[in-house]
């Protein structure tokens, strides 16, 4: 049976926050959702300022300038 290898490619290209979830896109098209409890800024602010969300660093740092909040992709990886 023949395999398909796809690389890893971690870079965050998409993000949605919802009420109680962080969503993440990745360009290798894996999606990874974290509770918003692992971050209490997130977790504490208005759906304005969750939505206000930058990509920064090609994919690498995930960044709410309303919130002061700034999260690592990798660290979202490393996250069991």
């Amino acid at each position: 049976m023949p395999q398909t290898a796809v690389t890893p490619d971690p870079r965050a290209i998409d993000v949605f926050v919802t009420e109680d979830m962080l969503l993440v896109g990745f360009a290798d098209g894996r999606e990874l959702s974290v509770p918003l409890a692992w971050s209490a800024k997130l977790l504490a602010g208005s759906e304005a300022a969750r939505a206000n969300c930058a990509i920064l660093d090609e994919g690498a740092r995930l960044s709410w300038p309303d919130l002061d909040e700034e999260i690592e992709v990798a660290s979202l990886l490393r996250t069991r």
